[in-house]
């Protein structure tokens, strides 16, 4: 961490000299400010991974009914599909480090603070539906605010290397997460797990207050050319369907990538107990070896940050098989710790994608338009995501796991077609 390694002159990257840093100088976590906001990642995504099923527990304990309890991942996926492009809108016009820090401190208040301090028997399902559709929200203005926000601290030719080391924290989250969850849970109970996770979101808006923002380089318009939201939205659509068709590509992609790897996420308990006969902790295991194999990636991927978008392509069509492979092999053995293995290599296939595809939207998309980009690609990514649960489990449901696993395989291998015809097609760029 460059706070920590000695005394090295600092100032906010800009385009004209991110090329001039070589892969040998850079620093473990890139620059001062982007270690900040690493750090206040990883507490965060490590609480989130806590407070998932914390939070469903709670929900259940509170409804007693498992399809109440259901509805929750429904309100988490509702806002990005329905509000993504306007919230794209107002990250490319409201200051990002402002969304950033008020989206977490509403998070900690919504979902840690006010279930805390409400006693279980004054709770009512409604006022539960509200609580995690406000979280939402705030979680959906987070997320497209600190990727659009990674190029105000972090040089162009590291966008990849970034958005890897943020899924790190992810991966990490999801590798210790639910262990820790379950421990406070037994010991504590629902609700003071989730007065935890209010905490680590005021620690990661703290982390925010001290990081730099570079200032974008824009004119300013007098307020009688101010564009409409209408006007923001139809130039966001026009920019990244038509004037910029790779990310036209590159959205279709993740569409099919989210179509498959949704699925294999929300079903992969119902995989495990049908097809291995394992328990609750074994699954617990499983999905911790899906962790480590996303964290491998994301360490991976700090070699191939300034690979051109060909390359960086190619990378993904490669790891797209490789999953695909795995899944099908995952299908043939009934050895829980061959499919701890299998897990770990799906895992590291799956951890390509998303800090690749961010970085070549970051590199491609003006600043001015990163958040109305990123808002297109997560309503397509999202509706997929729902697509492919309701699609899949249907098939799970009627012709059994295996054949489930064998049609989210085939459709990582058509993902990887894809990744190819966008790599002919930067490389003629």
């Amino acid at each position: 961490m460059q706070g920590r390694s000695g005394p090295l002159p600092y100032s906010p990257p800009t385009v004209e000299h991110a090329g001039n840093i070589s892969v040998q100088d850079r620093p473990l976590l890139l620059t001062r400010d982007f270690g900040l906001v690493w750090s206040g990642q990883l507490i965060s995504q490590i609480g989130d991974g806590v407070s998932k099923l914390a939070l469903l527990w709670f929900v259940y304990a509170v409804t007693g009914s498992p399809l109440k309890t259901s509805v929750i991942g429904l309100l988490q996926t509702i806002p990005p599909i329905v509000l993504g492009p306007i919230i794209g809108v107002y990250v490319d016009r409201l200051p990002k480090k402002m969304l950033l820090i008020t989206s977490d401190v509403l998070r900690a208040l919504l979902i840690g603070l006010i279930p805390c301090l409400i006693p279980v028997e004054s709770f009512t399902v409604s006022v539960l539906y509200a609580l995690v559709l406000l979280h939402a929200i705030a979680t959906a203005v987070f997320g497209p605010a600190l990727t659009a926000a990674i190029p105000a601290f972090v040089p162009k030719t590291q966008f990849t290397a970034a958005n890897a080391l943020l899924q790190g924290t992810t991966s990490l989250g999801i590798v210790f997460g639910p262990a820790l969850s379950g421990l406070g849970i037994a010991a504590y109970g629902s609700q003071e797990v989730l007065c935890l996770n209010a905490a680590t979101y005021l620690i990661s808006a703290a982390c925010l207050t001290l990081v730099r923002f570079a200032k974008p380089v824009a004119s300013s318009p007098s307020p009688a050319s101010t564009p409409t939201m209408l006007q923001d939205l139809i130039e966001g659509f026009r920019y990244g369907v038509v004037t910029q068709p790779r990310l036209l590509l590159l959205t279709g992609i993740a569409v099919l990538y989210t179509f498959g790897t949704s699925a294999l996420t929300a079903l992969f308990p119902v995989f495990a107990r049908k097809m291995l006969g394992l328990g609750p902790v074994e699954v617990g295991y499983l999905w911790s070896a899906l962790g480590v194999g996303l964290l491998l990636t994301s360490i991976g991927l700090l070699w191939v940050t300034d690979w051109m978008v060909k390359d960086r392509m190619r990378l993904i069509m490669g790891a797209s098989v490789l999953s695909g492979a795995a899944l099908c092999a995952l299908t043939q053995t009934l050895d829980p710790y061959l499919a701890g293995f299998f897990m770990g290599i799906v895992g590291c296939g799956m951890g390509a994608f998303t800090p690749i595809a961010w970085g070549i939207i970051q590199e491609l998309a003006p600043s001015q338009m990163i958040g109305r980009v990123l808002g297109l690609y997560g309503t397509g990514a999202m509706t997929a995501a729902i697509g492919g649960i309701s699609a899949f489990g249907w098939i799970t449901e009627r012709q059994g796991p295996e054949t489930g696993l064998l049609g989210i395989a085939l459709v990582l291998l058509i993902t990887a077609l894809a990744a190819t015809r966008m790599s002919r097609v930067s490389a003629g760029a």
